[in-house]
């Protein structure tokens, strides 16, 4: 019997930084010409070589990351999903081995690569990752070991490709052996149709999201929080918890909502595998501390904060009774029509 499965991408990730790297303020639109989404991008000449002064290789995926970061926190942890018949896969599993995963539900194929990301960094700007969804994509409900998945909790990252078509029948699976889920749904998962997707929100326990995700999922902008966890409420019966990158993290279980902010004077690197380490140290202290969400607040942001301050998604989750300075979780009572009081 494990305490937790995960499910979702094991990658290979390519860390790469060149101060050579420009970056080009947008232009004003042209008629049929797309602007960059963020308002200015990453320009490289073409024809030209470029020198890069850093390059790290790390391993990455939100259902790799997460089972480390849950293995290294001191549960029985295994992780299902795929990798190619590479040296990027062979890689993986020795490292989930070393890390106390097991990869006893993890399968290699060869109709595609593992999975890779290329990171690519310039100093002071925001990263762009270049994504190759590659094996990690292809696991089918055939393929999937339903009579070994001896769990007390499912973990789901993002899952895209055909792993995205096993979404329902995984957490329909969890619910009929009275299995806990804790799921962080990408892209993929939110843009199921809504009936379907509704059906599946209401079987997990503790869902995950960024608040833009938050949006997409509720067609609310996100600048609406109230509305937002009014919606996510009427949709989902567990514990609720939208993360808002730098200004910290919103959590809801029904009847109280719980704030925090990240502290100010953290360091901050390489912000890969960010959202996977906040996710898997409060699912952590959730489970082991029988709900507390206060505590697991707590943990899921030092974890994040920890992974922050160095390179790759994994180097710096914390081990099961690492101290860390905790940050401060206030409580809120809830308003008249079930809606969140905000002071912020």
């Amino acid at each position: 019997m494990y305490d937790i499965i995960t499910f979702g991408s094991a990658a290979q990730d390519i860390h790469i930084k060149s101060k050579a790297f420009k970056i080009l303020k947008d232009l004003p639109a042209q008629a049929g010409e797309n602007n960059f989404t963020k308002g200015e991008g990453l320009c490289l000449a073409l024809g030209s070589k470029i020198d890069v002064e850093d390059i790290k290789f790390a391993s990455g995926g939100g259902g790799t990351n997460t089972a480390v970061a849950f293995a290294k926190q001191g549960f029985k942890t295994a992780f299902c999903g795929t990798v190619g018949e590479d040296n990027a896969g062979k890689e993986i599993i020795e490292e989930l081995k070393k890390l106390r995963v097991n990869t006893g539900l993890t399968f290699k194929i060869k109709e595609k690569p593992t999975n890779h990301s290329i990171i690519i960094e310039s100093p002071g700007q925001d990263r762009i990752i270049l994504v190759y969804r590659g094996a990690s994509e292809l696991l089918t409900s055939k393929e999937i070991p339903w009579n070994k998945l001896k769990t007390k909790w499912i973990y789901l990252a993002p899952l895209s490709g055909l792993l995205c078509d096993n979404f329902e029948d995984i957490v329909d699976f969890a619910f009929n052996n009275k299995i806990k889920v804790a799921a962080n749904p990408g892209n993929s998962q939110l843009s199921l149709p809504q009936e379907k997707l509704k059906n599946i929100l209401k079987k997990i326990n503790v869902l995950i999201l960024n608040k833009e995700e938050a949006s997409q999922l509720t067609k609310i902008p996100f600048a609406e929080e109230q509305s937002i966890f009014k919606k996510i409420d009427e949709i989902c019966s567990g514990v609720f918890v939208m993360t808002k990158g730098g200004e910290g993290v919103v959590v809801s279980d029904g009847k109280y909502l719980y704030r925090a902010k990240p502290h100010k004077n953290r360091k901050v690197v390489d912000t890969t595998g960010a959202g996977d380490s906040f996710a898997s140290g409060f699912i952590s202290d959730y489970i082991r501390r029988d709900g507390d969400i206060e505590k697991a607040i707590q943990l899921g942001m030092a974890n994040s904060e920890e992974n922050l301050a160095k390179t790759g998604a994994k180097t710096g989750l914390l081990e099961k009774n690492s101290e860390f300075e905790r940050v401060q979780v206030t409580k809120e009572e809830r308003g008249q029509n079930n809606l969140c009081i905000s002071k912020f």
